[in-house]
């Protein structure tokens, strides 16, 4: 025997319900013989709630009930032949009429006992079963409508009465014994105490129906049949990545349940904990899908935790003072009070010191848990033994649940890098000695980040998420957005990343989307859809989001961009730039921002601002971190001016060159910019830093290129015919090296702390003698690598290999 439990949205619609009664076609089909729990129709409940509430409040209740009856009515004429309708709608009008009269009555009296509500209530599931059943009955004549009443037993406690056990499972043997091979239809959610008024079996009651019913029979399985595919990793209302879980143990299910997962209430579970009877959750609108099975043990599973549940608001109380140290009763007397009090406790800490306690409660109740915790410990407060109870608002719960959790090592370090990376800030901690259970109190604010995050880290088998706001869209921010377009089905693939570009902005326009700008059209969409670009906006926006994994992207040259980075840090967002602004300014500034990242624990990558898409900051920062002492880097580090002197050779002139680079696009509109070797100081500066030493830019030795003249002509046509000029100049040179053999380069230096860039004259046997193109080009000296030092050698310059640089740096985040 199986029961088949459905709730409201099951039974909501026309549609739906025809999906109910295929599922009980196929159940019958199976050689099953299921028993039928029905709730009321989706939202009726909450209707007949509201109609009591503005009867006992002389409210006109009259347009409510023609809604329910239109509902009901409405799936009669639609779903069962008209010969069969009018004692349908006979009995139909009769349960309204009664409603009508109960309803009338409160109206006069304007009092609503807890007795009158249960009474009013009860007439959804009555209403609902009834018709369901008379419409199955075309189908299955032994379909049978049962009220609930007639066997389940309970105290008088309405509202949420507590169930008699053992006197509900006679009676419900004894009818089911005397009426053999019905299908039966049952009423959920209502019962009956020993005088016969309709009491409610509270919230989940009409799964509890189902739960004690399949307890008392023994039956082979319970199901639930809801709107999702069984019990998910997390709420998928606000995790996009979660799934449905194949098996959990009634322990997991249960705290699941208990920290907000909807899908099933806690004691609906203790019937069929009980008999050691599996329930399984289905979903009506796929049935094909096998939904999760909650039983006896977990199952073999190599997941870490099962899943990650949360209330979303809750209040915390902390009372604390010396009177309670080694106080024996203490906490006995607190919770007695608020147990008496049915104010339910969602979770509690104590300091070690036992100087102080803080629980969590629900938010109606936060205000009187505080009045009375000070009726009661009055002399306490009064000697000033205790403090003040304190409350706190806008906070939530979330728990992380699972059976492997038990005595493995490293889940809750897992759970606290994940929130603390993404700046989120836990106010109490508890975790029971089962181990079933990690709790955390956070922000209110912060529990969609949270529960995200915690997903991610957790379910190593899903993609990791990164969002991305990227300021700049010139050559490389484009490059780099048409990279990540090209490789994106790889990164899932193989690297199990996902990356988001959320927010995009150039001078002109600024567009966000939480749910990823489409790439292939991301310029048309920053045209039309984008708003006026505001750099200051753009940050307040990134921080508003407060999406987990983030990373701000400057693929610009702007020196404003830098102004936001420390508080972009201070915010737990990773930054990776291609600016070189910040890293080439005041020390103190590149110190501020190193050590701002490391606080927060986020990551600053710039691989970028020396070699393009070259990996050296990289391989500088792993000699580093390796224990390997730098006695010497030497460098070329601009493209142009590396381009300039490959070419320099023959009988062409040190002015055709540098036209000719300009020409084809390797110099800046002016080439000085490029032949003052300022943008190869930065880099060599940046270099120096990471290496460990604290240099400020007047401390690099910059050897000139240009004769003066060059450099002070007062425009480029000017600076060309100066730098004709000087053409014996420059042949000299040339002259001088290729008699010894050499070349000219222009090489940068780091050695005992200096810097020093200048044009030298180098032989074969040096490892730049060879270079060729527009490349750049490094050499490590180090203790490992000190008879053949370590080179790194390729293009230093372009959109492709920058863009490639940035998007490598990207990828690395949170690795």
């Amino acid at each position: 025997m199986r029961i088949l439990k459905f709730g409201g949205t099951s039974i909501g619609s026309v549609d739906s319900i025809r999906s109910v009664l295929e599922i009980v076609q196929k159940s019958h089909e199976y050689g099953e013989n299921p028993m039928v729990v029905l709730s009321a129709m989706g939202g009726v409940t909450n209707l007949l709630t509201q109609l009591a509430s503005d009867a006992a409040e002389g409210k006109n209740f009259t347009e409510g009930l023609q809604e329910m009856e239109a509902r009901h009515f409405s799936v009669v004429k639609q779903l069962l032949a008209v010969k069969y309708q009018n004692p349908v709608f006979t009995r139909l009008k009769i349960y309204l009429n009664e409603l009508e009269d109960l309803l009338q009555g409160i109206f006069n009296l304007r009092e609503l006992s807890l007795q009158s509500k249960d009474l009013i209530l009860s007439y959804g599931e009555r209403c609902s079963a009834f018709l369901v059943s008379k419409i199955a009955e075309q189908h299955f004549p032994q379909a049978l409508f049962v009220d609930a009443v007639q066997f389940i037993r309970t105290d008088s406690h309405f509202g949420s009465a507590h169930v008699n056990q053992p006197l509900s499972e006679q009676l419900i043997q004894a009818f089911m014994a005397s009426n053999p091979g019905k299908l039966l239809f049952v009423t959920g959610f209502i019962a009956a105490n020993e005088q016969g008024r309709i009491t409610t079996l509270g919230r989940g009651g009409s799964d509890y129906t189902a739960a004690i019913i399949g307890a008392a029979m023994g039956a082979e399985a319970i199901e639930i049949w809801t709107d999702v595919d069984g019990m998910l990793t997390a709420d998928p209302r606000i995790v996009r990545k979660a799934f449905s879980l194949p098996v959990l143990s009634y322990t997991e299910a249960m705290e699941l349940s208990y920290f907000g997962a909807k899908v099933i209430y806690p004691p609906t579970m203790i019937p069929a904990f009980l008999k050691k009877i599996p329930i399984v959750i289905r979903n009506t609108f796929n049935p094909a899908f096998a939904g999760t099975i909650i039983q006896h043990d977990g199952g073999k599973t190599t997941l870490p935790i099962k899943g990650i549940s949360s209330i979303s608001d809750i209040s915390v109380i902390n009372l604390s003072g010396s009177g309670m140290v080694g106080k024996a009763g203490f906490s006995g007397r607190l919770f007695t009070l608020l147990a008496r009090e049915q104010i339910n406790v969602v979770l509690i800490t104590q300091s070690s010191s036992e100087h102080s306690i803080t629980f969590a409660v629900h938010p109606a109740d936060a205000v009187r848990a505080k009045r009375l915790i000070e009726n009661e410990f009055e002399l306490e407060l009064q000697a000033n033994k205790l403090l003040e109870p304190e409350i706190e608002n806008h906070l939530s719960v979330m728990a992380i649940v699972g059976e492997n959790m038990k005595k493995t090592p490293g889940i809750s370090g897992r759970l606290f890098h994940a929130l603390g990376r993404n700046g989120i800030n836990v106010r109490a901690i508890a975790q029971g000695s089962s181990e079933y259970n990690i709790s955390v109190i956070i922000a209110k604010p912060d529990l969609s980040k949270a529960l995200n995050a915690v997903h991610d880290a957790f379910f190593a088998q899903l993609n990791k998420t990164l969002h991305v706001f990227n300021v700049g869209t010139g050559n490389i921010g484009s490059t780099l957005f048409r990279q990540i377009q090209d490789q994106y089905g790889f990164l899932l693939d193989h690297n199990d990343i996902e990356i988001k570009v959320v927010g995009i902005s150039n001078s002109r326009k600024m567009l966000f989307n939480s749910e990823g700008i489409d790439l292939g059209s991301w310029k048309e969409h920053l045209q039309q859809d984008g708003e006026q670009a505001d750099l200051d906006g753009f940050v307040d926006r990134m921080r508003a989001m407060n999406l987990p994994n983030c990373v701000f992207i400057d693929n610009t040259a702007s020196e404003y961009p830098i102004m936001h980075y420390e508080e972009i840090f201070r915010s737990n967002i990773s930054i990776v730039t291609c600016n070189k602004i910040a890293n080439s300014g005041r020390y103190s500034q590149y110190r501020l921002l190193k050590d701002t990242a490391r606080r927060h624990g986020v990551d600053f990558f710039y691989e970028t601002n020396v070699g393009a898409g070259l990996p050296i900051v990289r391989v500088l920062r792993d000699l580093m971190l390796s224990g390997d002492r730098i006695i010497r880097i030497e460098a070329i580090l601009s493209g142009t001016i590396s381009y300039i002197f490959n070419n320099f050779n023959g009988d062409v002139s040190f002015h055709d060159v540098v036209k000719n680079a300009q020409e084809l696009g390797y110099t800046e509109p002016d080439p000085r910019d490029d032949l003052k070797g300022t943008d190869f100081m930065r880099k060599m500066l940046i270099l120096a830093r990471d290496a460990g030493y604290s240099l400020e830019p007047e401390d690099v030795q910059l050897g000139s290129i240009l004769p003066d003249a060059c450099i002070q002509a007062a425009s480029v046509d000017e600076f060309y015919r100066e730098l004709k000029a000087a053409d014996d100049y420059f042949n000299d040179l040339k002259s001088e090296a290729a008699q010894g053999n050499k070349v000219l380069r222009y090489i940068g230096k780091l050695e005992n702390g200096q810097v020093s860039i200048a044009l030298e004259m180098v032989d074969h046997a040096h490892p730049f003698f060879a270079l060729s193109g527009s490349d750049n080009i490094i050499s490590f000296t180090t203790e490992r690598y000190k008879e053949r030092p370590l080179v790194v050698k390729g293009p230093g310059a372009g959109a492709e290999v920058t863009a490639a640089g940035v998007f490598a740096d990207l990828v690395n985040v949170g690795a």
